[in-house]
This record gives C-alpha cells, sequence and structure tokens, in this order.
C-alpha cells in the first residue's frame, strides 16, 4: 500500500525538472549510497520552503552530489545565496558539472572541507540552514549554526528519524544513532526553537528559532 501513496503523492506532485532527473539517475549509477540523495518529493518540499520563507541566505552542511542544493537554489531569489559544505573533494567535480548546467547554480557556492571550521569562517546570517551531513555531529552544528540564522529563521534537519533506529535499544557503538538522537532530544527541549518532525522519507525536523 505505502508503495502505492508513494506513487500517488509523485503523481500529484509538481514533476521533477528534467536535469533532477538526470542527478538522481547518475547518482544511483555512479555512487556507493545514492539513498543519501533527497529523491524527488524531499526536493521538491525544500524548494518551497526556501521559497515560502523567502529566504535569501542559506547554508547547506553536506552536499552529496547537489541535488538538495540544487533544489534550495531553486526556491531563492536570483541575488540570493547558497552555501553548501562537502566534506569529500572526490564528489566537487561530480557536483560542479551539475550546478554548471543549472540556471541556478550561479547562486551556490560551495565549500569543501570541515563543516564546523567553515561554518566559522563564514560572516552570513542565514535564513535557512539544512543540515543534512554526519549524523554523529548533528548536534555540534546545530550550535555552530545558531548564532548565525536570524530571529525568525529556520534550520531544517534531514534524517532524524533514522531508520527508525531512534526508537530501539542503541548499540553504544553505532555513534550516529546516538548522534541523531543527542540532537532530537536537545532540539526538542531548547527553549529558543519551536520544533516539529515530519515523517517525511527518513524524517525531516523544522526548526524555527524564535
Amino acid at each position: 500500500m505505502w508503495m502505492n501513496i508513494d506513487n500517488y503523492i509523485e503523481l500529484h506532485s509538481s514533476e521533477e525538472p528534467d536535469l533532477l532527473k538526470r542527478l538522481n539517475r547518475e547518482t544511483h549509477v555512479q555512487m556507493v549510497n545514492p539513498r543519501m540523495l533527497s529523491g524527488h518529493i524531499q526536493g521538491r518540499i525544500l524548494k518551497m520552503i526556501s521559497s515560502m520563507i523567502q529566504a535569501k541566505r542559506v547554508l547547506e552542511l553536506g552536499t552529496f552530489t547537489g541535488y538538495s542544493a540544487l533544489c534550495l537554489a531553486e526556491g531563492i531569489p536570483d541575488d540570493g545565496i547558497l552555501h553548501t559544505i562537502e566534506i569529500n573533494d572526490e564528489l566537487e567535480e561530480f557536483t560542479q558539472g551539475f550546478f554548471s548546467q543549472s540556471p541556478h547554480g550561479k547562486k551556490i557556492k560551495q565549500h569543501i572541507g570541515n563543516a564546523l571550521e567553515i561554518i566559522h569562517s563564514l560572516d552570513e546570517t542565514f535564513d535557512l540552514v539544512f543540515i543534512d551531513a554526519d549524523k554523529r555531529e548533528y548536534l555540534e552544528y546545530y550550535q555552530a549554526v545558531f548564532n548565525k540564522v536570524k530571529k525568525g529563521g529556520y534550520i531544517l534537519a534531514d534524517n532524524t528519524l533514522w531508520d527508525g533506529k531512534v526508537i530501539e535499544a542503541v548499540d553504544p557503538n553505532d555513534k550516529q544513532t546516538i548522534g541523531v538522537m543527542a540532537f532530537n532530544e536537545f532540539v526538542a527541549k531548547d527553549k529558543r526553537v519551536e520544533t516539529v518532525i515530519l515523517p517525511l522519507r527518513d524524517g525531516l525536523t523544522l526548526i524555527r528559532k524564535k
């Protein structure tokens, strides 16, 4: 049934742009973990959110093959900018190839390196931050970006249900699950924000800075 529901959702949502279809396909052909790509529906949601809140300054942690960056950039104006940070330098040529083919690519500035170090070097105030990098460091990312998010701005965090592992007994060696759970617990208790987890794919948390 859920597969049929997923198909229905795709058929009754805005179509995936052709460039993103190609990026989706090439990611599945060439990459080891293609499920890390946001995909059609989450991509349309990211575009919708960046457009809906009229974001002009966006930060993404975890570029992977650039799908989510292109979706976020699609929703911001031509004078906006999206900074995206990726630690794996082997992905840079692949992502830049797709960024250069998109009319929204000119809004994207890619950084290669450690996200926590690069965040501190950015002299920007962001309307929107999308966290989708190393799950072990989600809480550190949150704390690093918080003061760079404007009042009323948003932080999105992907994979916050983490294949359902967040409600299971945790292996003490599973640092990624522990990292996601620590992030979820901290944000839920943080009085500076309001938050909700959407059961979209692997969990997408929306956080609004009060």
